[in-house]
């Protein structure tokens, strides 16, 4: 741990990515550094718990509806990548080194795996899983996940046995693959809103995560008992409930146990590399890698082409999957163990995959900008990763700092009344959501003097603090100071108990939401009371001015903290992205609107244009951007509707 954070911390000072931090830091607790451990890879099982949490965040994004809209990418451009890249991958190692036909289709079966763990925490953080490109990416990365169980099954048998046992042990898998998928998604679609239902009426965060925590490694575990993947456990769990209420607090609580186990992952995938056969082997480990992801850009490419994905998002997806996957790892360790590749050409493979990992980062956050270089003759008609607003001619504007309920309100009347705002924010996936639905919305952490210089805090009017944390707001406030010394600082508190520290950190007005409530509630008392206006619009300037010293203090009550179960009385705004085969592709929207029920269609987003509901009169394309808005479970069947037509 301590290398492991001496590591971020020095990789962040150099603008380098955490994922690469770690895999140094398991060189240097590695049997090639100090060799801390001596059994690394015991440490496996443990680190794999990290991919058990990301692939169940990972299909908490990914409800049924999305996954079936989806079904051409994941088996049709899934299989194609996986069986083009095992082939070639095998006839390659056939030809040019010295090696049985069972090692080299296992051999080109570890290459054509990708990272799912690298690819998805990358495109996670950017807030971009929701585009054309990376939704192709996911796709094959889910085929690939499911591709691993043959290699698992079959590596085992490949020491002396006869075709038929083989044969029977791929059914008998088969079987029990159905068999485990199908218990998943019943449990899922039956048993586990029940079980979250009633741990959330306990009103206890700890059992709620402690709840979110089994339900994720138990569902790994049936899996990996039945023979599968640990992580298809997972995904299939989190699929099911990401159709529930319970979405974002579920990911909320399992965030900070799946960044820290996919820390630890990373750490173990660095102890593997052994530096004596990457000297030895080092001309011909460089080659190979280069040759192999050149290789899979192309393949990933072709294969999007057959399904009609533009050349731009085929070339944006294949730079996100070139390297080698963590399964390869787990391949790779099998296959020695049983005779079937000998230790060095295990090694060689892992130095392969650990030097395409540690270029993954890189190619991902770069890979729209290569390619618009591969592709020139489209990307005019491409949108960015992130949509890019203009912020450089705006003046007496407001700084929001924070988009959630209260941020996202206060922007609604601004727009409507025609005044500028720009909104920072530090969440991804919503910034992508807002900005793609057209808000002026950039992503990072406002407490920044250098992000605040990009607001144009300098000109701006007003800076709004709008999140609940007190600490952080007063970390805002100083940053805005010191960029502006006389900006007006307006900040949002939930209770009235931070209100004179909120002041003393300079402050020029707090705005306490229970006492607010209570004077509008006091206020109409009054009016239907009989009270003068006069009086009553006198009386709430003086309670504001002597900072609400009349309605401090309350009885508290069991109900007066609730953390769950109200998510269901808000109402959403919600960006859907139509694949190839959604249901709403090819129709207008007067033909989907009779079908949703009190769900409305706010407007489209075409090619980086937004339009209106009511001005949009032509037919869906794929690629379209659909903004809804309505209540949690309207807005889940509504996407269910548009996506798959039930």
């Amino acid at each position: 741990m301590l290398i492991a954070v001496v590591s971020v911390a020095l990789f962040k000072r150099i603008h380098l990515p955490p994922i690469l931090a770690y895999l140094f830091a398991g060189i240097i607790a590695g049997p090639s550094g100090f060799a801390l451990y001596s059994h690394p890879e015991d440490m496996h099982l443990a680190a794999e718990v990290g991919i058990v949490f990301l692939l169940f965040s990972l299909g908490l994004e990914f409800s049924l509806p999305k996954l079936m809209a989806m079904r051409s990418l994941v088996f049709g451009a899934g299989l194609m990548q996986m069986v083009l890249t095992t082939v070639l991958g095998s006839l390659a190692v056939w030809v040019l080194v010295e090696t049985t036909l069972s090692a080299a289709i296992v051999i080109g079966g570890m290459l054509a795996l990708s990272s799912t763990a690298i690819v998805i925490k990358q495109v996670t953080e950017m807030g971009i899983l929701n585009n054309v490109r990376t939704q192709l990416a996911v796709s094959i990365l889910l085929f690939q996940d499911l591709a691993v169980v043959p290699f698992l099954i079959v590596i085992p048998l490949l020491s002396g046995q006869s075709d038929t046992s083989l044969a029977m042990a791929l059914t008998l898998a088969l079987v029990k693959g159905i068999l485990v998928v199908g218990m998943l998604m019943s449990a899922g679609k039956w048993v586990l809103p029940w079980v979250f239902r009633e741990v959330a009426r306990t009103r206890t965060d700890e059992l709620f995560v402690l709840t979110t925590i089994l339900v994720a490694l138990l569902a790994g575990g049936i899996t990996y008992a039945f023979g599968l993947s640990m992580a298809l456990g997972a995904f299939l769990a989190g699929m099911m409930l990401g159709e529930s209420q319970y979405k974002y607090q579920l990911e909320a609580d399992i965030r900070p146990f799946r960044d820290i186990l996919m820390g630890l992952f990373f750490v173990t995938v660095g102890m593997q590399l052994e530096l004596s056969v990457l000297m030895s082997y080092g001309h011909w480990i460089v080659l190979g890698v280069v040759l192999l992801m050149i290789t899979k850009v192309i393949l990933v490419r072709l294969a999007a082409s057959v399904f009609a994905i533009s050349s731009i998002d085929g070339w944006s997806a294949g730079l996100k999957l070139c390297q080698v996957g963590e399964f390869s790892f787990v391949i790779a360790s099998l296959a020695s163990s049983h005779d079937v590749i000998t230790p060095v050409q295990s090694s060689i493979l892992i130095s392969m995959g650990v030097i395409s990992m540690a270029l993954t980062p890189w190619l991902v956050e770069h890979s729209l900008e290569l390619a618009q270089k591969l592709s020139p003759a489209t990307h005019n008609h491409i949108e960015p990763e992130v949509p890019v607003i203009d912020v450089s001619g705006m003046r007496d504007h407001v700084v929001i700092c924070g988009f959630g309920r209260v941020g996202q309100s206060v922007a609604r009347m601004l727009s409507m009344e025609d005044v500028p705002y720009l909104v920072i924010d530090v969440d991804p996936i919503r910034v992508f959501e807002s900005r793609s639905a057209g808000e002026h919305v950039i992503y990072g952490d406002a407490t920044q003097k250098d992000l605040l210089h990009s607001a144009r805090l300098e000109q701006a009017k007003l800076v709004l603090v709008t999140f609940a944390e007190a600490d952080k707001a007063k970390l805002v406030i100083s940053a805005a100071r010191q960029v502006k010394d006389d900006v007006e600082v307006m900040v949002r508190t939930p209770r009235d108990v931070e209100l004179e520290a909120l002041y003393s950190a300079g402050a020029s007005q707090v705005v306490p939401e229970l006492q607010e409530g209570s004077l509008m509630l006091i206020s109409q008392v009054m009016h239907y009371a009989g009270v003068p206006m006069s009086k009553i619009l006198k009386r709430v300037r003086e309670e504001r001015k002597g900072r609400y010293d009349h309605l401090h203090g309350f009885y508290p009550g069991e109900t007066t903290e609730i953390s769950y179960n109200t998510a269901d009385k808000l109402e959403f705004i919600h960006a859907i992205a139509l694949g190839t085969d959604a249901f709403a592709v090819d129709k207008q929207l007067h033909e989907l609107t009779a079908m949703i029920d009190k769900v409305k269609i706010k407007s489209v987003r075409r090619a980086g244009q937004e339009f209106t509901a009511e001005d949009f009169h032509e037919r869906l394309t794929p690629g379209d951007i659909l903004v809804i808005a309505g209540k949690p479970r309207r807005i889940e069947r509504a996407e269910r509707y548009l996506l798959d037509g039930y």
